[in-house]
């Protein structure tokens, strides 16, 4: 159970499949539905703290000695700063929510920092969105799931 556990966490923190992989694989595995749902749920809101975090460390011990790289950043903030103060919230819940690829935790947060956006203001959007997100992916994968049980003879 221990390696089922660590398999689902290391494809839910994975950049590349995130809630979309771990919670398909989890059911897969057998797991609880309600079970994988909170487990993948909870480690892919969790997420947001690692990414932020070392993103702004990594800015202020090194990418901002790179002398064009905080020229572009502010200029990034000041264009899209209309469009951040009208849609912030909701624009990084709604990103977050639809599950497609590049449309996660790590995109979101990436894209929170980027536009200077306060944690404290971009992590309850972005943890809104993983619940939402994490509906629609268990319902498609019961449906699935469903779907092709009705179509094997057992």
């Amino acid at each position: 159970m221990v390696h089922e556990i660590a398999l689902i966490l290391a494809a839910t923190l994975s950049p590349f499949s995130e809630l979309r992989g771990g919670l398909p694989l989890a059911l897969s595995l057998g797991m609880d539905p309600v079970l994988a749902y909170f487990l993948t749920v909870g480690a892919n809101i969790l997420l947001f703290f690692p990414v932020f975090f070392v993103l702004r460390w990594f800015y202020d011990s090194l990418l901002c000695r790179i002398p064009l790289f905080p020229r572009y950043l502010q200029r990034l903030r000041t264009r899209t700063q209309p469009k951040v103060t009208k849609y912030g919230r909701l624009g990084f819940t709604l990103l977050v929510a639809i599950p497609l690829p590049l449309t996660g935790v790590y995109t979101a947060t990436i894209l929170s920092w980027m536009l200077g956006m306060d944690w404290k203001k971009s992590f309850p959007a972005i943890a809104l969105g993983v619940p939402i997100a994490g509906i629609i992916v268990l319902a498609v994968t019961m449906g699935v799931i469903h779907g092709w049980n009705m179509f094997v003879v057992r």
